[in-house]
């Protein structure tokens, strides 16, 4: 039998197993979470709840955390191999805490998982999936047991695939509010290819008419920003946790508002730089760096992090639900003795002078 026969049937071998030992915590009898108290709660599956999506279960993302939640760190390694598929790079889990790299790595990952978060159990609750792209975005709660009660942390969890069953990098957004000790510091994950605004045109619609009036140099245009907005919209899910949430009027309110803020500052001061994209026509999911610039540096103490944003779209294409990761505006809560780096390396990726505008050599438009 040849190699490639082997690793086909031990694929076909994971896929079945998997599947077997799969839980979803929407159908299962056997929740753990059935009956207690809610103790730190969150917004993302009550302010969807009407909102109805498709969700896969019978997916690698949904296999993935429904095994952390049961500490199967064996099922979980067994997602990945030993390298990426068409490199020499470690797969690699990379999550709010730290990046754990190669099989042995992504194991000590999961037997860590519940212990990280001081629980003894936990169940996931699906809410969005987009998948495009040769990746998936899943969305959802995890619910963790802790002390008879329920933590409930939201979290993005982007897969990049590797086949239909298997995974090369999963990586992981949620506030750090939710994560015990964790400080507001997210390294980012990639290295930027170009410090300015990623190419309008990779993006469609209404996605890309926000992403040029946010990036729209020296400073967003508000009127544009507001015009991608649909009548009723709803914002947040991921806010740190026991936040208020607002009423739809409000939070609609906000959506047609909330450029005027942006407009102080953005992209003078600091620029979204998407590296991911992962779009199905209804849902696009970003994933970014930050770009900041020495006035954005010095007047408004930011620095580049890793964040994740999702951006729904309704049947007129208009952008009905927003929600954003990110630990922007925390950055003078940074403890840099857990941050993993020094502040003056943190604060020297991405940096650049100005924002340049446009595009490369793509001119802005005139508004």
């Amino acid at each position: 039998m040849t190699l490639k026969k082997i690793t086909e049937k031990a694929s076909a071998l994971a896929l079945i197993v998997l599947q077997a030992c799969a839980v979803n915590p929407k159908t299962t009898g056997n929740n753990i979470t059935d009956g207690l108290p809610v103790r730190d709660s969150c917004t993302l599956e009550r302010l969807y709840k009407d909102m109805p999506q498709e969700i896969n279960t019978d997916s690698p993302d949904v296999w993935f955390v429904n095994a952390l939640c049961e500490g199967r760190a064996d099922d979980v390694a067994a997602l990945f191999r030993e390298t990426k598929i068409f490199r020499d790079d470690l797969p690699a889990v990379d999550a709010p805490y730290g990046r754990f790299e190669g099989l042995d790595g992504i194991k000590a990952f999961a037997e860590g998982f519940l212990p990280r978060f001081n629980a003894e159990g936990a169940t996931f609750t699906p809410v969005f999936q987009t998948v495009g792209g040769g990746r998936i975005c899943l969305e959802g709660v995890f619910k963790f047991v802790v002390d008879g009660a329920i933590n409930e942390a939201p979290f993005f969890v982007c897969v990049d695939l590797r086949t239909p069953v298997l995974l090369d990098e999963v990586r992981m957004y949620t506030n750090y509010t939710y994560v015990p000790d964790l400080t507001p510091y997210r390294k980012p994950i990639w290295q930027s290819a170009h410090l300015e605004m990623g190419d309008p045109q990779l993006l469609t619609s209404g996605m890309r008419a926000y992403y040029e009036a946010l990036h729209h140099a020296p400073y967003c245009s508000p009127d544009k920003i507001h015009e991608c907005f649909a009548e009723q919209c709803i914002l947040g899910g991921y806010e740190p946790k026991n936040s208020r949430v607002l009423s739809g009027e409000e939070m609609s309110k906000s959506a047609h508002s909330f450029g005027f803020g942006l407009s102080t500052y953005i992209p003078a001061c600091v620029g979204m730089r998407y590296e991911t994209i992962i779009d199905d026509g209804k849902t696009c999911v970003i994933e970014w760096c930050h770009v900041v610039s020495d006035l954005g540096a010095e007047s408004r103490n930011r620095i580049a992090m890793s964040a994740c944003s999702a951006y729904t779209r309704d049947e007129n294409g208009y952008l009905c639900a927003v929600r954003i990761c990110d630990y922007a505006g925390h950055e003078a809560e940074i403890d840099w003795d857990k941050a993993g780096i020094s502040e003056k390396e943190a604060r020297a990726i991405n940096r650049i002078h100005e924002f340049p505008a446009g595009c490369g050599d793509k001119p802005q438009q005139n508004y």
